[in-house]
């Protein structure tokens, strides 16, 4: 039994992990530029958010999810500035230009390093900006008939969504990175020039779109 709750987590943790978003973009932006670990840190940071959130629906803290859900609006707002904060950082660091000897020697030589914890924290903080997610998780697991009563298939799911979750942010991060490997140096600095343009301006249109719905 309990194997099959955990195999409904990870499908729940691989359904909300999947569709683009802000996290991803940014993910794929960061593999992209600074490598597979950054990029790994980044959904992990994600993964951990939804954990959380599964958390407090799974064992029923109303006091938590009311909480966030009465300031949604102002976390809105926060995570909205920073998605633009990051968009245009993302977009900019695109007209950066590395002299030619840099561009050889190494792929990522030009990319300035990202402080490990910052790429963690950063899309750790940016998902928990949408507490609309403890409504999601509370509908499913209400629909799957798991209550805080069942403390040991609220473990288990709560588990099975970070699980997958997490294996989402892994496939990710390594399809993305498998292909920035098979570009030369020289290729992938010209790609992170166009990419950083390309997805500044779509994590920039994310903040926007998210302030205007908190505003």
């Amino acid at each position: 039994m309990l194997i099959v709750v955990l195999l409904k987590g990870i499908a729940m943790g691989l359904a909300i992990a999947a569709p683009v978003g802000p996290i991803g973009l940014l993910c794929i932006r960061r593999t992209l530029d600074k490598g597979r670990l950054i990029g790994l840190l980044s959904g992990c940071g994600a993964a951990t958010a939804d954990g959380l959130y599964g958390m407090v629906a799974a064992f029923g803290l109303t006091a938590v999810s009311d909480l966030l859900v009465k300031y949604s609006d102002w976390l809105r707002i926060g995570g909205g500035l920073f998605l633009c904060y990051l968009g245009l950082t993302t977009f900019l660091s695109g007209n950066k230009q590395p002299n030619a000897s840099a561009i050889s020697n190494s792929p990522i030589s030009h990319s300035p390093t990202l402080p490990l914890t910052s790429a963690y924290t950063s899309t750790l903080a940016l998902t928990l900006t949408n507490p609309a997610t403890i409504l999601s998780f509370l509908a499913i697991f209400a629909g799957l008939g798991i209550t805080q009563s069942a403390y040991l298939n609220s473990v288990t799911l709560v588990f099975g969504v970070f699980t997958g979750s997490i294996l989402w942010w892994v496939m990710l991060v390594s399809g993305v990175a498998y292909l920035r490997d098979r570009l030369t140096p020289e290729r992938l600095f010209r790609f992170n020039q166009l990419s950083s343009k390309v997805f500044g301006v779509l994590i920039f249109g994310f903040g926007v779109a998210a302030l205007t719905i908190a505003i």
